[in-house]
This record gives C-alpha cells, structure tokens and sequence, in this order.
C-alpha cells in the first residue's frame, strides 16, 4: 500500500474542536461481511454486544504534557511537549520544543515562578532534546508540579489552545495508569452509566495499558509504508485481561478492541495459538492493509485524518474499500471528526 491511497479531502470544519456530550455522540456501523454502513447514536452500541463479549479498553491516563517555559537571560518563551520519561531518578525526559532553533545544549528553562529548572543536555531530532529537570523533590512531588504548570496536550490540529475543561474532557472515564501524552480517543464516548449497563448484560471489560505517544500523530512521509517507521510505545497486558480476552475467544464471542491503540497492543503479544500473551514491554508495532487480525474481531473507533497512521490501521482492519467508503459518507453526512469527533464501530 502507498500513502497516497489514504488521501481524501477533509473539510476543515469538520475537526472537532469541542466533544459533544460524553455518549452522546454519532455512530457509524460498518458491517465488513454485509458490506453495509448506518447511522446510529453511540447509546445504540449495545444492541451489538451480548453476553459474554469483551471490550478491550486503554486505562492509560494523560498528563499535561505541554509546559511553556522561559529561556535563561533572554526570557524567550519556549514550549517543552514532554514526551517520555528515560530516566526517573535523574528525571531525564525526551522532548519537544518550539521554537526549536532558540534551544541548544547548555541552555536553562525556567518555569514561571515555580522551583521547576531543565537543562538542555542532548539534541536528538530537528525539534527533539532530551533535558534534565533540576528539582529537589521526589517523583510525585516533581509530576504534582508537571501537573500544575502543565497544559492538556490537545492535538494543534484543534487549532485553538487548550482550556480548564479539556482535563476532564481529554481523559477517559476509565482513565488509570499516568503516561500517555495523547488521549485513547475511542474511549472518550463511554459514560460510568454505560459501562454499567454493559456489565448488566454480561459484556467484559478487559482493561490493558499502552501509553500514547506523539508518533500516533507523526506524519508519514514516506510514499512506500514498509518504509515507515513507528517510535515505540509502552505498553502492558495484564494476565487477567488476556484471560478474559481468551476465554471470549474460545467460547466463539465477540473481542472488541476499543480504539487503535487497544488494538495494536493486543496484536503485539500474539500467541502461536492466536491467543493474548501477558505481556509488559514497548511495541513499534505499525498495522497497514493487508493484515491478518489475530485477536480482535471488532473495533470501536474514531474518524481519523487523511495519510494517519489510524486510518491506515482502520483501513487494515476494515478493508480498504469500504473504509474509504465509509469515510466519503461520513464528509457527506458531515460527521465530526478527530480526537472530539463522532464514533465508528466495525463489525
């Protein structure tokens, strides 16, 4: 497959930049077997799942990832996007800043009027450095002041900045484990009340962990996909998820991965029987049509930007004629897209 394959034109007014109420949104059902697409609202995804079912969810939780800080002597405003904790007891962080031509090895940020100082130490891509947070406390203490300082790292593609609202917004109801600097958007529908009714029903939950990365969001570049690489991403499965996953897989029941981020950690620990390995470890795992599924039988998802990674992986999983059929509907219907947008359930 070529990157040019996943092209479309988007209207921009269709990016979300505000969600609707949580469960309250659209859905879109694509049937892969009856070659069929419908309108629903999310509140309806029940009438597919039944006893016995399993939801595979992302409980990783986002940290406000986006600081503002200012450069030692000449005060310049920088923005530091943390990416990923590589060392917690020198606290030596992988980041992004802006503007990045300001910032070179050797140089101090400050962060407003808190006791939070980095030094720059290492450049490591055109905007990359790693730095060193030079503070006293232990690593509650130092992600108390992370939490403080920091802003919700709503993706820019939102074009406006983020407000008080988006930490709740931006953050799943089952939210768990602090790590990812992007939200499992798929998992943003669900309200406390539904996952209740689920339960009722007999639906499982199987709860994993994978910590969004920026490079969910980094643009492909390269025309030939074999030729693209993922950054790694962490990423756990518990023993009794996969049970749970196993069991339903066994008894012939549906295995729903709960987003894209769900689905490639449970297609990157794949017994030699087709079942879930507990697993604890990093994935660069990149999913792109054709794909053979091992694990999940149906995905929940959301309406993803043209030339992602998403919906290349939505494509894989879907079948990349109907994907692109049924993301033509979705601009004609004028469904809301991105990280706030409306929902789409494959079957």
């Amino acid at each position: 497959m070529k990157l040019s394959e996943f092209k479309f034109d988007l209207p921009e007014s269709l990016i979300a930049k505000y969600p609707v109420e949580r469960g309250e949104s659209r859905l879109m059902v694509v049937d892969r077997k009856a070659k069929t697409i419908e309108h629903k609202q999310f509140s309806d995804i029940l009438s597919y799942f039944t006893d016995g079912d399993v939801m595979v969810i992302n409980n990783t939780k986002v940290f406000p990832a986006r600081l503002y800080g200012n450069k030692e002597k000449t005060g310049a405003k920088i923005e530091v996007f943390l990416l990923r904790e590589l060392n917690r007891e020198m606290k030596l962080w992988d980041v992004l800043v802006d503007p990045a031509r300001k910032i070179r090895v050797g140089n101090k940020l400050y962060f407003g009027d808190s006791d939070l100082v980095a030094e720059v130490i290492d450049n490591t891509t055109s905007r990359g450095r790693t730095i060193r947070f030079l503070f006293d406390g232990n690593h509650e203490e130092f992600m108390k002041a992370v939490d403080e300082l920091g802003e919700t790292p709503i993706p820019r593609e939102m074009q406006r900045e983020a407000e008080l609202a988006d930490r709740d917004h931006y953050q799943t109801v089952f939210a768990q484990h602090v790590g990812a600097v992007a939200a499992p958007t798929a998992g943003l529908h669900f309200t406390r009340a539904m996952m209740k009714r689920m339960e009722i029903k007999g639906i499982h939950f199987a709860p994993i962990t994978l910590h969004v990365g920026l490079g969910t969001f980094r643009q492909v570049d390269v025309e030939d996909l074999t030729k693209h690489k993922t950054d790694s991403e962490n990423y756990r499965i518990p023993a009794d998820a996969a049970q749970i996953v196993n069991t339903a897989l066994d008894g012939g029941k549906r295995v729903c991965a709960v987003g894209t981020t769900s689905l490639k950690a449970i297609e990157s620990s794949v017994s030699a029987n087709s079942r879930l390995k507990p697993v604890e470890g990093w994935t660069d795992k990149f999913i792109f049509p054709p794909y053979d599924f091992k694990i999940a039988n149906s995905l929940l998802t959301s309406l993803h930007l043209p030339e992602s990674i998403l919906i290349m992986m939505t494509s894989a999983f879907g079948g990349h004629e109907l994907i692109k059929e049924a993301y033509q509907v979705a601009i004609k219907e004028k469904y809301r897209f991105f990280s706030y947008g409306d929902a789409m359930l494959i079957l």
